[in-house]
């Protein structure tokens, strides 16, 4: 998928780089973006911990000679291992799975897919780990010395184990958007099976208010259970709790509306941009919830509006703007109206003898050369080129799209033609006929199949004029188009005596341009 998003904040955050980072920077930014997180959430917690049984929770205290070589032998010991095991089982093992990712042009595999998706899942499940084997060696060390202290170290390592493991996977979610976005970019329908929004906001709400407000009652469940628990320590308990519980809750709280928020952030700068005519813009999908299929039904949203704007846009190359943008903004039908308009007919002198002695090419050149002056005067003066018929082109002026001076347009616009043509053309002579009246402009044809077109008297005298130009200064146009043409286009030409065109039986008098 091409994405003409490249900015820095491509994936929600400045942090994780611009989509079009190099695989080697890509690589180091993900293990610092996972490692240095992943390791001051533990640290975190460690510190948290000790506080919570140190000097928070009732029971004995754990700073006692008899556990002197537990406090400051064990518990450092298995800490600093546990660190050094999450770091390489967390992150440098657990990256082996992302290879492919530092490869740009590599396609994930499903299998690759399957395990980049559950990478975030496997830290946490290895953050529990680390944290339940931290309760499964250090309570039985502390409780053979001192019973008492049990439910104390199971309390403090649970309530921290908790948090720590919720914000791992916060962390690693955050960290691996990029892989997300290769994941759900190979493989767009396929559901990643990972937290949605709703379980975020509950996770977050649980961990931030519902963990420590339930070791609040636990705590003063044990007060009202234990009498040797003080009214000062259970203060002190609920004071400690209700502040881990701002402090913590506000920022899981933070990361979670951050992750939901990103996306959203995304959808509505990419919107702008669409509201401005930019619809080359497209959205790196790289979040696996809902608001990830947010993302992706942006895309597909102006992909539809591309290629409408593309058949629209051909649709009016074929037809002509104006009849384009009527058919798309109604329902048009069968039928037309009587109005005044203003036909120009414009046809190449010795076509015929010119498709005969000329490669097919030249001669495709020289109609692509015609015809490209004559729709550029047409569309600049309001007109439409209604018609190509071989080396001959019919415009009409004032229909569809109603002006206020269709006579005057269509001269002037046939001055124009003929003055580029005198100055580019070399190699070929047109003539232009001019004719004004009443016509009929409407859709003719059958129901599955029809055309926008012009009918009328004008028309019939537009084409005799320009046959008539032939044989004369090739450009004529009748007193009747001068005459209802504005006075200063009028003063432009002259008028010149009366012929009766063919097939026709009233006469017409000429008018030529003043030289």
């Amino acid at each position: 998928m091409a994405h003409s998003d490249v900015s820095t904040a491509a994936f929600g955050s400045r942090l994780l780089g611009p989509v079009d980072e190099s695989s080697g920077m890509r690589r180091i930014r993900v293990q610092l973006l996972l490692t240095v997180p992943l390791v001051g959430a533990n640290l975190t917690g460690m510190a948290v911990t000790f506080a919570l049984i140190g000097f928070v929770l009732p029971g004995p205290t754990v700073f006692t000679r008899d556990l002197l070589l537990l406090d400051v032998i064990a518990t450092p010991l298995y800490a600093a291992l546990a660190l050094l095991v999450g770091m390489w089982w967390g992150t440098v093992r657990g990256l082996r799975t992302l290879r492919w990712a530092i490869q740009p042009d590599q396609v994930p595999t499903e299998a690759e897919q399957i395990a980049a998706a559950a990478v975030p899942r496997h830290l946490v499940l290895q953050q529990a780990v680390l944290w339940s084997g931290a309760a499964a060696v250090l309570t039985p060390l502390y409780g053979l010395m001192e019973p008492a202290l049990i439910p104390k170290i199971l309390l403090g390592i649970g309530f921290s184990a908790i948090v720590v493991c919720a914000n791992g996977y916060l962390i690693a979610e955050f960290a691996l958007r990029a892989v997300t976005a290769r994941v759900l970019d190979a493989a767009p329908s396929r559901r990643r099976r990972g937290m949605g929004v709703f379980s975020r906001s509950m996770v977050a709400w649980m961990l931030g208010a519902g963990v420590p407000v339930t070791l609040s009652m636990i705590v003063a469940g044990w007060a009202l259970v234990d009498s040797s628990v003080s009214t000062a320590r259970l203060a002190v308990c609920v004071l400690s709790l209700g502040g881990a519980t701002l402090v913590f809750g506000l920022l899981l709280m933070m990361q979670t509306v951050s992750a939901i928020i990103a996306p959203i952030r995304g959808v509505r700068r990419a919107l702008r941009q669409v509201e401005d005519g930019d619809l080359d813009v497209a959205i790196t999908v790289y979040d696996g919830t809902e608001l990830g299929e947010l993302q992706s039904g942006f895309n597909h949203m102006v992909e539809g509006l591309r290629e409408r704007e593309q058949i629209r846009d051909l649709f009016g190359r074929h037809v002509g703007r104006d009849v384009a943008d009527a058919a798309l903004a109604g329902n048009p039908t069968l039928g037309g109206v009587e109005t005044e308009a203003a036909a120009l007919f414009i046809d190449i002198v010795g076509s015929t003898t010119m498709a005969a002695t000329l490669p097919a090419a030249e001669m495709v050149a020289i109609l692509n050369r015609f015809f490209g002056i004559v729709v550029d005067e047409v569309e600049e003066h309001g007109g439409l080129l209604n018609k190509f018929e071989g080396d001959a082109a019919l415009a009409v002026f004032g229909t569809p799209a109603a002006l206020s001076d269709a006579s005057g347009a269509a001269l002037a616009c046939a001055r124009a033609i003929r003055r580029r043509l005198d100055a580019t053309a070399t190699d070929f002579i047109a003539a232009i006929g001019v004719a004004a009246g009443r016509v009929v402009a409407g859709n003719v044809g059958a129901r599955q199949r029809y055309e926008f077109t012009v009918i009328g008297d004008a028309v019939n005298e537009a084409a005799r004029l320009c046959e008539l130009a032939k044989q004369d200064d090739l450009l004529l146009a009748s007193a009747n188009t001068i005459a209802a043409a504005d006075a200063t286009e009028a003063a432009h030409w002259q008028l010149g005596e009366s012929v009766t065109l063919r097939g026709r039986l009233a006469p017409t008098q000429l008018a030529r341009p003043r030289t």
